[in-house]
């Protein structure tokens, strides 16, 4: 019999304790829709999560040519057959009743049906006659971290050897581009060194910035199963609210926002005073360590406390307990990512593991953890601010083995800058220089910093706007031509999740209406558009997406992300697969860098690096000069203050994040029934010291306001740090009342409060940093905040009770023996 579990009140389920070294034991749950049993399952088609980066293996349940369920799939290396929430509720998106089923066009300031002819022949036409007129610079193209690696390696051939644009890039900018530049500045190319098993084997898990239990639920539930097993981590935790890490760590340190690196660089300075080092590991792996050393003479844990507001001893408690550790795994996410000095801070952590010599062996390793389900993929292929392979833009041997590889001139493909990141385009579409903007899967309306900006951008005569999308989103609306997409379950494709473990997801259903798969609308563009290699034949010469996998991994062979060894037949087969795999290891390769570091000499590298605060390109002569042997970089910065401080009209600082329920900007989440009632509406934090001081209680309606704009959201009161107020940033328009932004009234969306502004490395806009005032709009009178009580906005006082949040049909199945 198989226990019954509230998935939406227990997120995580139930307990499979294991010890380290120990094999994470299985536990398979499952959710079928209520009058469905096994029984009436036709087919069970294999795929993995598309709301979060860890790559739950799972199966849909088929029936009567619709999802029906889905289940965990118990013989995956990620997951062992657990299941989120968001995987388990999730899919129901797909059934949603306002999909788009037809391509739209703007006629006469609305938004009309028409057939994929003239959709395309618009798109087309507008292309040809901009690259006529104003050259291939005109046209920019923003994507999404959740569509398939071969959606996103043709898109790269199109816009960077088709077009011959360099503005490609990817809301994956705006969660992952700071893990990206970071292991690029330490170890010269992107990849995650570390596995998810090294969880397994460590005895300390250090998470900065990292809310596991809501961002990446099925890997917490892995830690939760470590510390209810014997011989558990201990955890440390860097996060100024009081999340389900937070309340399990030994140590728990709630930094002012905007401080993360003076905070680490004093965890290092203790961790080198106190000779908690591994010199034969630095000497003979890294080079750098001497500045180091010399940078953070003064960073003392006293000196730190006095910016970071953290209590000095509790800083060297953290130190000790980091400096002592057998074997240590650090993981990293948006806290850090999305604030104040973002790659350097990251680059911190690596410099933490490198200094420890924990790095390349079981339970020792760095995690810069992917917010979306295929943000690796955006950078592999090229799709997000590299060229494709990990490869240097700046390297001429580089690009001329992409040009042979696509078979045109090296000239064809841009390289006389780096690409554009995703702020800029947008800057240079209301600068009127971009005059096409192809967005696909991705609603900047509502993820975009400062979105009075972002619509003033979009609603632009001149800018010519083409969404690509499964819903009419608050970006839809602004466009001149809309195209229904396929999305998940609803075509075939790959993709890979944030510990390099690539899966591939089989087609289940057919997609509504005239919707296509993201891939066929991009090989319909390029037929069209006739592009052509030097050889007069197609530039794009695949038709599917077997044959665009064949293509990329001709383009990932002998680079740092080698697929070689992947095929379609072999996912299915075996399950899960981490690259590089290749020939030599057909199985994949659990954690890089077992025997040293090895894509960071001058004529591998993917970068030549920044200097980490003011983000200045290091010269190819001084990266030779600095690494000529291709070792880490030990890259200190010190700590500079945020560029918005809070004063007398902005007392607060603001920072914004995510829930466990919900994904970006609701576009799916907010269709699932158990989802939407388990968060349906914005929420505002605050300290219950903050809120004596601002009059204000539990369940008010207050307005949070910022230099940019304003919000308004019934007031939770947690144990968030004071001085400090919280947004989730998911809630849009598109399911109030006309599906626009309230006129007089503040908004609902938090990145109507945010700034613009980004860091000077990695190009990541900074959400965390903003300040802000808080006032009171009316008590409360509608039975207090609906906001979760399971995660990191439950109440301080425990007297406020939840009515369910789930409801009935949020019970999931867990079975601990799939037999």
């Amino acid at each position: 019999m198989q226990p019954e579990v509230d998935r939406i009140a227990e997120p995580w389920g139930d307990r499979t304790p294991y010890g380290r070294g120990a094999d994470w034991p299985v536990r398979v749950d499952s959710y079928l829709e209520p009058g469905v049993s096994a029984d009436t399952v036709e087919r069970w088609v294999p795929t993995a999560s598309l709301l979060h980066s860890n790559g739950d293996a799972m199966d849909v349940a088929v029936a009567d040519g619709r999802i029906v369920g889905v289940r965990g799939r118990p013989g995956d290396r990620v997951n062992h057959g657990r299941l989120g929430p968001k995987d388990l509720f999730g899919w129901q998106a797909n059934h949603a009743s306002d999909r788009l089923t037809t391509p739209l066009v703007r006629e006469g300031g609305h938004l009309v049906p028409c057939n994929w002819d003239t959709a395309m022949g618009r798109i087309v036409g507008r292309t040809r006659q901009l690259l006529d007129d104003n050259g291939p610079g005109s046209i920019g193209f923003y994507t999404s971290g959740q569509l398939f690696l071969e959606d996103y390696y043709t898109l790269s051939v199109i816009a960077r050897a088709g077009i011959g644009t360099n503005h490609l890039d990817g809301n994956t900018r705006l969660c992952t581009a700071t893990a990206a530049e970071s292991l690029k500045e330490t170890f010269g190319c992107d990849g995650q060194p570390a596995s998810f098993t090294d969880v397994d084997h460590a005895d300390v898990i250090a998470l900065f910035g990292h809310n596991m239990a809501e961002t990446q639920p099925v890997l917490w539930m892995r830690v939760l199963d470590r510390l209810e097993g014997p011989d558990p981590p201990r955890l440390v935790c860097v996060d100024p609210r009081p999340t389900p890490v937070a309340r399990r760590s030994t140590v728990h340190l709630a930094p002012r926002v905007g401080t993360n690196v003076a905070l680490l660089n004093a965890l290092l300075h203790e961790i080198i005073r106190t000779g908690r080092t591994d010199p034969g590991f630095i000497e003979a792996h890294t080079v750098g360590i001497d500045e180091l050393t010399e940078r953070f003479a003064d960073c003392t844990p006293a000196w730190a406390a006095a910016i970071c507001d953290v209590p000095a001893g509790k800083i060297t408690e953290a130190a000790e307990i980091l400096g002592s550790a057998e074997r240590l795994l650090s993981t990293v996410l948006q806290g850090v990512y999305q604030s104040h000095q973002a790659t350097a801070a990251a680059c911190q952590v690596n410099n933490l593991q490198l200094i420890r010599g924990m790095l390349g062996r079981p339970g020792c390793g760095v995690l810069q953890m992917n917010g979306q389900p295929t943000a690796e993929n955006t950078r592999e292929c090229g799709a997000d601010g590299d060229l494709p392979g990990f490869r240097n833009w700046e390297n001429e041997a580089h690009v001329a083995e992409l040009a042979r590889i696509w078979n045109v001139d090296p000239s064809r493909i841009p390289h006389y800058a780096p690409p554009t990141p995703a702020m800029q385009i947008f800057r240079y579409a209301e600068q009127g220089s971009i005059r096409m903007l192809w967005i696909s899967g991705t609603n900047p309306l509502v993820s975009l910093p400062d979105l009075h900006r972002i619509r003033e951008i979009l609603g632009q005569e001149q800018l010519f706007t083409v969404v690509q999308d499964l819903f009419v989103t608050e970006t839809a609306q602004l466009a001149d031509v809309v195209l229904p997409a396929a999305t998940w379950a609803e075509k075939t494709g790959t993709f890979t999740n944030a510990d390099r473990t690539v899966h591939l997801s089989e087609k289940a259903v057919d997609p509504p209406g005239q919707a296509r798969p993201d891939l066929d609308i991009l090989l319909d563009f390029a037929r069209r558009m006739d592009f052509r290699n030097r050889d007069g034949r197609p530039l794009v010469g695949w038709h599917d997406g077997e044959s665009a996998f064949e293509a990329w991994k001709e383009c990932s062979r002998g680079r740092p992300c080698d697929y070689t060894g992947i095929t379609y037949e072999r996912l299915r087969s075996a399950g899960g697969i981490q690259w590089p795999c290749t020939e030599e290891s057909p199985g994949g390769i659990e954690r890089l860098y077992t025997d040293g570091i090895r894509w960071a000499a001058p004529d591998d590298c993917e970068t030549y690096g920044r200097d980490l605060v003011t983000g200045a390109s290091v010269s190819e002569t001084e990266y030779r000069a600095l690494n000529p042997d291709g070792k880490a970089v030990l890259k200190a910065a010190e700590y500079v203050p945020p560029h918005e401080m809070a004063d007398e009209t902005y007392p607060l600082q603001l920072t914004t994040g995510r829930t466990l329920y919900h994904f970006h900007t609701r576009t799916k989440t907010g269709r699932a029934p158990q989802l939407n009632r388990a968060a349906p509406e914005v929420w505002v934090e605050l300290s219950a010291a903050e809120a004596l001081r601002h009059g204000v209680a539990e369940g008010d309606l207050v307005e949070v306001t910022s230099p940019c704009g304003s919000v308004r959201g019934r007031l939770r009161i947690t144990g968030i740090r004071d001085g400090l107020v919280f947004l989730p940033f998911h809630y849009g328009y598109w399911d109030t009342p006309g599906g626009h932004r309230p006129g007089a009234e503040g908004g609902r969306a938090a990145n109507e409060t945010t700034i613009t502004d980004w860091d000077p490395v990695s190009k990541q806009p900074l959400f965390k940093t903003a300040v802000a005032r808080l006032t009171l709009v009316e008590r409360d009178a509608e039975g207090g905040c609906t906001a979760p009580t399971t995660t990191a906005s439950a109440p301080v006082d425990p007297r406020h009770v939840p009515p369910t949040l789930g409801g009935p049909t949020a019970v999931a199945t867990q079975n601990g023996d799939p037999q």
